[in-house]
């Protein structure tokens, strides 16, 4: 898995200063400065490695540069998002897109900074950090690998200084005017005891706005992600680059929604969906959508699904000089053990008779499990362990369940209620304070 699809965090930038210092040393006065004093070959070798190019700025955004590095090295992102695989044909569009992306976070910045909203360069270390622990990495590891990839760290610190600045600037501004009754949260109760046994879903979005002026393109663009999905691209990592709703920073994450909560042109498609599915670009007020369903369940209804599970896992891995059919063989006996392992107490005699590593893991859930050891693990017992799944080459595993708590579902509670549509309503404000900036932005293209 690439580490643009494992960063499931906000990520930081750093606002580019602008402009360069150059430091010019004094001659001394009897010094003649003209090339002819040099005495430079007409034709010489050159050695080393040439140096880069002069880095050109692409856009200034009232007086903030944007340079074709600061594009290149996000549309870099945007590749390693999809295993670096992007089709030479789409690499203009996406770099424009990934330019409108930065002038949005440039506006968003400034807009805070306007606000006298801080952000201090130890909070965006921390984000770093925590970025490159989730990807087995230091930082300086991590630099090294977005550099041998064309990106840089200081692309990914760019990004969530845009992200974590225009989330602060929403609580100072936005938050504060939306306002939830109390008889409308109550409503919505009243809705859901009434839909009591009908279907919801997990819903992710990736919202594209569109002006007349613009819809051809970015319903070429949206059609460019969709084709980029289907050859495996994170649907979480192109939201956060791509989409302008405000849940881009949690990659599109709408949460569990009914229906009816959706407009009715995202309704009909939720429905139609299965999980796991991505859907086309929908035309929606304002723009484009497509949305991805990650899960569904029914309301107020107990699923198996929603067990939490305490686990242990047992992995033997083989020899290098052993043979496939010696493998097998091996794999059989693993298979035969774990059939009578005698509850999770066996699971360390298991490991010692075969030379393999338990690990011992509580409260996990049984819907952040792959969707195939879900549908095996759903009828079994506490004591029972899987069948053994893997590969000759990582290693083959068993689980075994030493816990199974069932959960009971219930009515949410006033306060989640009252969140998630105070949450509704910030997206949609922030939306339009975004183009409002845009609209008022002094922006120049070079």
């Amino acid at each position: 898995m690439t580490i643009a699809r494992r960063i499931a965090v906000s990520m930081a930038a750093v606002a580019l200063a602008g402009g360069a210092a150059m430091a010019m040393q004094a001659q001394p006065e009897q010094q003649t400065n003209t090339a002819q004093s040099l005495a430079l070959p007409d034709n010489p070798t050159l050695f080393g490695a040439a140096l880069p190019p002069v880095v050109k700025a692409t856009a200034i955004v009232n007086g903030e540069v944007i340079t074709a590095t600061d594009v290149e090295q996000r549309l870099a992102l945007v590749a390693l998002s999809n295993d670096g695989q992007i089709d030479t044909a789409q690499l203009d569009r996406l770099r424009q897109q990934v330019l409108r992306n930065l002038i949005d976070e440039t506006l968003q910045v400034q807009a805070a900074a306007a606000e006298e909203i801080e952000l201090t360069p130890e909070e965006i270390n921390a984000t770093v950090v925590r970025v490159a622990e989730q990807n087995g990495r230091t930082p300086d590891e991590l630099a090294e690998y977005l550099a041998a990839n064309g990106s840089s760290l200081r692309s990914i610190r760019r990004q969530v200084q845009g992200e974590m600045a225009w989330q602060r600037l929403q609580q100072a501004k936005i938050e504060s005017t939306v306002s939830v009754g109390d008889e409308e949260v109550q409503a919505v109760l009243d809705r859901l005891e009434a839909s009591k046994g009908t279907t919801e879903y997990r819903v992710a979005e990736i919202y594209l706005p569109a002006t007349p002026a613009t819809d051809a393109e970015v319903r070429q663009t949206a059609q460019n992600i969709l084709e980029q999905l289907g050859q495996g691209g994170s649907f979480a990592a192109y939201a956060r680059q791509y989409s302008q709703a405000s849940t881009a920073a949690v990659g599109g994450d709408l949460g569990w929604v009914q229906p009816g909560q959706l407009p009715p042109e995202l309704a009909e498609a939720v429905t139609s969906l299965r999980p796991g599915a991505v859907s086309v670009p929908i035309p929606v007020a304002g723009g484009y959508s497509i949305i991805a369903i990650q899960d569904s369940r029914t309301i107020l209804t107990a699923d198996p699904r929603d067990a939490v599970l305490s686990l242990k896992q047992v992995t033997i891995g083989f020899d290098p000089g052993m043979s496939e059919q010696a493998a097998l063989a091996r794999v059989e006996r693993f298979s035969t053990a774990a059939q009578n392992v005698g509850g999770c107490g066996g699971a360390d005699a298991i490991a010692a008779n075969f030379g393999g590593q338990v690990v011992q893991s509580d409260g996990v859930s049984m819907r952040d499990l792959p969707p195939a050891l879900q549908q095996m693990m759903i009828p079994m017992q506490v004591g029972q362990a899987t069948q053994p799944f893997g590969s000759l080459d990582e290693g083959v595993r068993i689980l075994v369940i030493c816990g199974r708590d069932e959960q009971q579902p219930g009515m949410p509670s006033f306060d989640q209620v009252y969140n998630q549509m105070n949450q509704q309503r910030v997206n949609s404000r922030a939306q339009r304070y975004l183009r409002d900036l845009r609209r008022d932005a002094i922006i120049e293209f070079r």
